[in-house]
């Protein structure tokens, strides 16, 4: 059995809600990170001075040094925004925007390409 790793309590916490734990924090970041098909590292440096158990450093979270980070806060404001000015204006509008929407997986998502039509006999704008 795998031993449980407490997430320490964040520091520099900028758009997300400071109250959160280490926990939520940690969840959130997972839940990113997933969305994004991405690790930890594409956002956080890791810290040579501070080695973990297993011999490698740690991640310095409250760094602020990769521009990727400042990135992701900006997407963040924006899906907010999205959702609370927006989402919640179409009646039915379902599931809020997530870094998911978009990214799919893909650090970089790739634009969306309409289906180009075969035949333009069956598109009624031909008729």
């Amino acid at each position: 059995m795998q031993e449980h790793h407490v997430a320490p309590a964040p520091t520099n916490l900028q758009v997300l809600p400071k109250n959160l734990t280490g926990e939520q924090v940690h969840h959130i970041m997972h839940q990113w990170a997933a969305e994004l098909g991405t690790e930890c590292s594409t956002c956080h440096v890791a810290d040579p001075k501070n080695v973990g158990p297993n011999g490698r450093p740690r991640m310095n979270f409250a760094d602020d040094s990769k521009p990727e980070k400042s990135t992701a806060r900006l997407m963040y404001r924006m899906t907010e925004e999205i959702n609370s000015k927006y989402i919640s204006m179409v009646d039915n509008s379902g599931m809020p925007v997530t870094c998911g929407t978009c990214h799919r997986g893909h650090l970089s998502p790739a634009p969306f390409t309409p289906k180009v039509e075969d035949d333009d006999h069956d598109h009624p704008a031909a008729k």
